[in-house]
Formats: structure tokens, C-alpha cells, sequence
């Protein structure tokens, strides 16, 4: 498994990033309104580029398809299972020869009503008890949508218990202090 995080955002030329890329994602790239959209999503698609070559030889510029839910994968190459992430700090890339998936958010504070939403009852008095909750709720978010991001669900009705239904998951969390990830495998 190759992860791979940046914080530079904005440390490269974005018109020669975006002349660099496969055409399909230089008209993602380009819907973002904001530049800070647009060099997120130009980087994430540059460490998928870094960890293709890396990890596997491939220098050729990857084209996405797509499953129902909007998880992409690479074409012609089912192999390699990746997942990409950002968040206004940090972006993330993970690598992988079976489903992996990540999840990078922002250490930010939380609203009452999302955290019923979004987190089982233990979970709530996890956060309520932490040092941190803000940190504590963004660990835990980022749990959760690695886990989805790995299933190719995306957020769904199952965001209260996607963790205690997937007990065989694996997780590795980062914190820093202002951004979180986690790797799902």
C-alpha cells in the first residue's frame, strides 16, 4: 500500500500542472469555481500520478471510470484499487492492490445536530468525553468515510454504524494539528 499526503497546494504552477494532465481530469479539475478547488483536485490527481509511477511503473497519465456510486477506479487497470481526499489544508492518495479507502478533514469544530446525525450513541460519549472533541469527532468522521470510500458506497443511511458492521476493517489515523486522515483497509 502506498499513502501519500501533501500540504503544498499551492507550491506548483496550476497551468502547467493542468496542461500535464489526462484531459478528463483537467475538466474536472476546471468546474471548481474557487482556485483553491481547482489546485486540490490538480494535486490529488498528481499523487496518483506519484504512486502509479512509484509503486507500480505506470507513467502514462490515468483515466477514471466510474461504479454506480461515483467511485472511480483506473482504466485498465483493475488491479490497482486507489482513493483520493482533500480537505483546505492537505490532500491525500492511497494505493493499493485490493479496496482501500481515505478520508483527510479539516480539525474544525462540529455541530451538535451532525454529530446525532453521524455518530452511534457510544461514539457521542466518546466525543463528550475526549480531551478534544473537535478532534475526536473529525477522527471519528474520518473513520467513517474512509470506510464508505472503501466499500464505494459514499456517505449513506448506514453513517451511524458503517464501523460496527465492518468490524474487519483496518484503520490507520494521522493527526496533525489541523488536519486529520485515516486509511481504510
Amino acid at each position: 500500500m502506498i499513502t501519500l499526503v501533501s500540504e503544498d497546494i499551492w507550491d506548483f504552477d496550476l497551468n502547467e500542472a493542468l496542461c500535464e494532465m489526462s484531459s478528463q481530469r483537467r475538466e474536472q479539475a476546471l468546474k471548481f469555481k474557487h482556485e483553491l478547488g481547482r489546485r486540490l483536485s490538480v494535486l490529488a490527481y498528481r499523487l496518483l500520478k506519484k504512486g502509479l509511477q512509484e509503486g507500480y511503473g505506470i507513467t502514462e497519465n490515468p483515466i477514471f471510470e466510474y461504479n454506480e456510486h461515483g467511485k472511480p477506479s483506473i482504466a485498465g487497470h483493475p488491479e490497482i484499487y486507489f482513493n483520493l481526499s482533500h480537505c483546505k489544508e492537505a490532500v491525500a492518495c492511497v494505493l493499493s492492490d485490493h479496496p482501500v479507502g481515505i478520508d483527510v478533514e479539516s480539525i474544525r469544530e462540529y455541530k451538535e445536530p451532525l454529530v446525532r446525525y453521524a455518530m452511534s450513541d457510544d461514539e457521542v460519549v466518546q466525543i463528550e468525553k475526549a480531551d478534544d472533541p473537535a478532534a475526536a469527532f473529525i477522527r471519528l468522521w474520518t473513520m467513517k468515510e474512509a470506510a464508505l470510500k472503501r466499500l464505494g458506497t459514499g456517505i449513506s443511511n448506514d453513517l451511524k454504524t458503517v464501523l460496527q458492521q465492518n468490524p474487519q476493517f483496518r484503520f490507520t489515523t494521522h493527526e496533525t494539528s489541523t488536519y486529520i486522515y485515516t486509511v481504510c483497509e
